[in-house]
């Protein structure tokens, strides 16, 4: 009575809020109702499909889980292409009357736009009804037609899913244009005084990452008390399936989310692991279409809050996420060409948790703008169309491309020159290539310490003979071996990993040298096991000099090794370090080489027996050929430090 005498006043549009609030209420319930007939569609065509827990969602919109479960369970095949379900046709004309509530609010406050989705809708009832398989028995309904209700259509056609969408559209318009008022930001109506704080948590929330969509529509918010809860609504974007609706009632916030991308979904859910949310089948729980449509996904969460506090934090974090769903899939695909899926999706979680997102990569050109740098920097290390983490390694990739879409982020938060990201995400590229050289330098590191420890075996072995103390030389020379093996294979993971990353040539030829000095140490490891216990002393004398050279000289290898890693960070005691290393490895070669002539002139100007001769010679050489070795690898050494501070 109230309403007709309203209308007679001619004040019809007080009534408008409410209107909308009902054709907002059956968009739910229509979602819901076409989830329930694909469901029960799925179940009848495979029986063995797990329960379909339909609580959460059914409670969200207001209508009664056991017939809806009933119904699924219980949905059976008739005939291959035809299902039969209790409850039935009262799900359909439920489905239908759901529409016609929606079209009709809308017509409430934009007649044109309610009369032409009246039409369609009359159209689409008309033309489903006349199709011959679509008549039969009483709670019966042809597959066919189950993927008609909910499909949007291969070609842009007119279908139910679609009207169901544009009516949508049109009511969160009508709820935005005759909102009360605005609340922090918010289209709102109909609030009591408690519901303003919990607006407002969202919206402060919201407004601390709009800015990160930049130009990008999208995050418009409607709030409105309807049916004892209050009911806040955001566009997101302008996907039309991308749709999020926040419900709070004193016992819980429940979120009732819906997507074409299962991935972002789980994105989305992911982001609020600091609360206690509880997630309904996020995999099972869709309304895609049954055929060749592309689904679309639903989930409901709901969290418990245990005081205002705790729930207005909660939506704080609820409005701050939204802007990281824009574009994510877009963001994710252009990512994906340079690393793998998952990798890309980490990278996306750690921008949106770090306030970073992805919207100014996007911006700044996204792909190209890696693909710039790339070409800019290093054409002839990195192949067109090669992966980032084949290149860089794939923690190296990782931590290159979260730091392009931060330099991105700052750069148009700053309003800062374009130019100036692009030269910044260059040099960190250049960075990390160098970095990738100065990695590979451990292995020669690691190089250096084996022969150490074949050097240091020979230089104990000498010094014990000295001594006159007893020694196993040839348990010596077996560990030798053994190192040196253990060298080998190093040394060829090293060349394949070196060809893979396709790093600095002068880094092989030292891995290569090196290899070789142990090999040359190894051969000097046989040779001590066999040369005689009782060796004069004026022999031994320069046989230490020469073995303490050798130690010498692989100590040297690694100090500069690991000084070289550090020169490309630009530290100047690194660089100094490095070349003083490569000055003592020649100083070693030399004190080497003195001490092999001293050996030689005293064997040839001596009066010793063959095995002692022969002996000593050959330790002599196999240990100056390896402080050779080192000379030169510290030659290499010094080039690549070089090259590295032209650069």
């Amino acid at each position: 009575m109230k309403s007709d005498i309203i209308e007679r006043l001619g004040e019809s549009e007080i009534l408008l809020p409410s209107l909308i609030q009902d054709g907002l209420h059956a968009n739910d319930q229509v979602k819901l109702r076409l989830a329930v007939l694909q469901a029960a569609a799925r179940r009848a065509q495979n029986p063995t499909v797990p329960p379909f827990d339909l609580q959460d969602e059914c409670r969200a919109a207001g209508i009664d889980p056991l017939p809806m479960e009933t119904l699924v369970q219980n949905a059976r095949l008739v005939d291959p292409g035809r299902i039969s379900a209790p409850g039935l046709d009262t799900l359909a004309a439920a489905i239908w009357q759901d529409v016609t509530t929606m079209a009709n609010s809308v017509k409430a406050g934009d007649q044109t736009a309610g009369e032409a989705g009246l039409a369609r809708l009359a159209a689409l009832q008309a033309a489903l009804k006349d199709k011959p398989e679509n008549q039969g028995p009483a709670d019966t309904m042809a597959v066919t037609r189950i993927a008609q209700l909910g499909a949007l259509s291969a070609h842009h056609e007119d279908s139910l899913h679609r009207l169901v969408m544009d009516l949508h559209k049109a009511l969160n318009q009508l709820a935005a244009a005759h909102a009360e008022e605005i609340c922090a930001g918010a289209h709102v109506y109909g609030l009591t005084p408690e519901d303003r704080p919990l607006v407002e948590a969202f919206m402060r929330g919201l407004e601390s990452t709009r800015k990160l969509k930049f130009n990008h529509p999208g995050l418009a918010t409607t709030a409105m008390r309807s049916t004892g809860k209050l009911v806040i609504q955001n566009d997101i974007g302008e996907t039309e399936a991308h749709v999020v609706v926040i419900t709070i009632d004193p016992a819980a916030v429940t979120i009732t989310y819906t997507d074409v991308h299962l991935d972002r979904a789980r994105f989305f859910a992911n982001l609020f692991d600091a609360f206690a949310v509880q997630w309904s089948g996020l995999e099972r729980k869709d309304a895609q279409g049954i055929g060749d449509e592309e689904p679309f996904y639903l989930t409901t969460g709901r969290f418990a809050a245990v005081d205002q506090a705790h729930r207005s934090a909660f939506l704080a974090a609820l409005g701050s996420s939204l802007v990281f769903l824009i574009d994510w899939n877009k963001a994710r695909k252009l990512l994906r060409t340079w690393m793998s899926k998952a990798d890309a999706g980490h990278i996306l979680e750690w921008a949106a948790r770090n306030r970073f997102g992805h919207r100014a990569f996007l911006e700044l050109g996204g792909g190209d703008l890696i693909a710039s740098a790339v070409r800019n920097t290093t054409p002839t290390r990195i192949g067109f169309g090669e992966r980032l983490d084949h290149a860089l390694g794939r923690e190296a990739a990782v931590d290159f491309l979260k730091n392009a879409l931060r330099v991105a982020s700052e750069t148009l938060l700053a309003g800062s020159s374009v130019r100036l990201a692009r030269d910044r995400i260059e040099a960190d590229l250049m960075r990390r290539l160098q970095s990738v050289d100065s990695s590979l330098l451990s292995i020669v590191v690691r190089q250096a310490g084996l022969a150490r420890d074949i050097a240091d075996a020979i230089a104990h072995l000498i010094a014990a003979r000295s001594k006159g103390q007893a020694i196993d030389a040839d348990r010596a020379a077996a560990n030798a071996r053994h190192i040196e093996e253990k060298a080998d294979r190093m040394a060829v993971a090293a060349r394949v990993e070196i060809a893979r990353l396709n790093a600095d040539r002068a880094i092989e030829s030292l891995v290569n040298r090196v290899e070789e000095t142990i090999d040359e140490f190894e051969q000097a490891a046989f040779i001590a096991s066999l040369i005689p216990e009782d060796l004069p002393a004026d022999l031994l004398k320069p046989l230490g000099d020469l073995s303490a050279a050798a130690v010498g000289s692989t100590q040297a290898m690694a100090i500069g090794a690991v000084a070289a890693m550090d020169v490309p960070q630009g530290q100047r005691v690194d660089t100094e370090d490095a070349l003083e290393a490569c000055v003592q490895l020649a100083d070693y070669e030399h004190r080497a080489d003195e001490a092999e002539r001293t050996l030689t002139r005293l064997v040839l100007r001596g009066s010793f027996d063959l095995r002692t001769s022969l002996s000593v010679m050959e330790l002599a050489r196999a240990l100056e050929r390896a402080t050779d070795r080192l000379a030169g690898a510290g030659g290499l050494l010094r080039d690549h430090v070089l090259a590295d501070l032209s650069k």
